[in-house]
């Protein structure tokens, strides 16, 4: 068995993170914020990044690829911010750069490192 924290499971755990802080919205928007509706869609979010990330780490290969393509899609999202997002840098201002390029560059390193650890596109 593989151990637990390691660059095979990295993305399985970030999403374990995104699930635990969605649960958590989850909780804040129901009983804090009285909204019923708002919080069923955030369970779903919630429920499928859980699954995820559990089958992640109980080595389950198609698990395996959709969290690679996840971490893809947010690599893909940080690089297009750094050309082309207004909100992220009206928010951050002069920081805007150096957070988002750091913010890409690990989660770059995290697919990449996931990927290769994973043997995902190597045929055994």
């Amino acid at each position: 068995m593989k151990k637990s924290l390691s660059w095979a499971n990295s993305l399985d755990w970030f999403l374990a993170l995104l699930a635990l802080l969605a649960g958590l919205a989850v909780l804040q928007t129901f009983v804090i914020g009285k909204h019923y509706i708002i919080p069923s869609v955030l369970l779903v979010v919630t429920v499928l990044l859980g699954n995820l990330a559990f089958y992640g780490l109980t080595q389950t290969n198609w698990a395996k690829r959709v969290n690679f393509w996840c971490g893809f899609l947010l690599t893909s999202h940080g690089l297009f911010a750094l050309f082309w997002s207004k909100k992220y840098r009206e928010v951050l201002g002069d920081q805007f750069e150096l957070v988002c390029g750091a913010v890409t560059l690990v989660f770059l390193v995290l697919t990449w490192m996931y990927a290769k650890r994973n043997r995902l596109f190597i045929k055994d």
